[in-house]
């Protein structure tokens, strides 16, 4: 079972990423501030929820959370400063809209850059831990999937209507049929002689 708060003196947001390890479109972050008694039997690391109870989530956490925030960084954005940083900016972009000022943050992982001044704990595996962690990755998981959704019309070779932009074989191979889009990462190993080593 999942734990509420990692501390109870001061006020906790969870927070965590989706997209980091996709060859295309941009990283996505949310910051979720949680209320005591909050339970919803589902709820965990957003890995281990199906698709269809990740949006029955979705809909609970915002109406039931005390606050949520999500934000992106984009893909262009992403290769200037690299995919860590872009996931930290992302995760700082939430925090910062949050309608309740967060006094104190979780963070799924290992790594973080500090927030202003705000104490932070790194969890690995947090998602799986604590109830805020897993509520911000199935709220950055869902706008995230949903954008690429979004984007599957305008280059459906792709096939990021189903794989998200993550690199899957039949991802891989449109790439190296038909090339880059303007929405791939260029800092990310997916142009089409890296891609020839990769699917051997």
């Amino acid at each position: 079972m999942l734990k509420l708060f990692y501390q109870t003196e001061l006020v906790e947001a969870g927070c965590d990423e989706a997209g980091r390890g996709c060859l295309a479109g941009p990283v996505f972050a949310a910051a979720v501030i949680l209320p005591e008694g909050f339970y919803h039997e589902k709820l965990n690391d957003s890995k281990q929820v199906t698709e269809e109870d990740r949006y029955e989530l979705r809909g609970y956490i915002e109406e039931n959370a005390i606050c949520y925030q999500v934000a992106m960084v984009d893909h262009e954005e992403i290769d200037r400063i690299n995919i860590l940083n872009a996931s930290f900016k992302a995760m700082h972009l939430a925090i910062e809209k949050l309608k309740k000022k967060a006094q104190f943050l979780i963070i799924d992982g290992n790594r973080f850059t500090k927030y202003k001044r705000i104490p932070h704990a790194c969890i690995i595996q947090g998602d799986a831990h604590y109830a805020s962690i897993a509520a911000a990755s199935i709220l950055a998981k869902t706008y995230r999937d949903d954008f690429m959704r979004n984007l599957h019309p305008e280059f459906p070779a792709y096939k990021w209507i189903t794989n998200k932009g993550y690199g899957t074989k039949e991802h891989r191979k449109a790439i190296e049929a038909f090339g880059l889009t303007p929405y791939h990462r260029r800092s990310f190993q997916c142009t089409s002689s890296q891609l020839e080593l990769d699917m051997e």
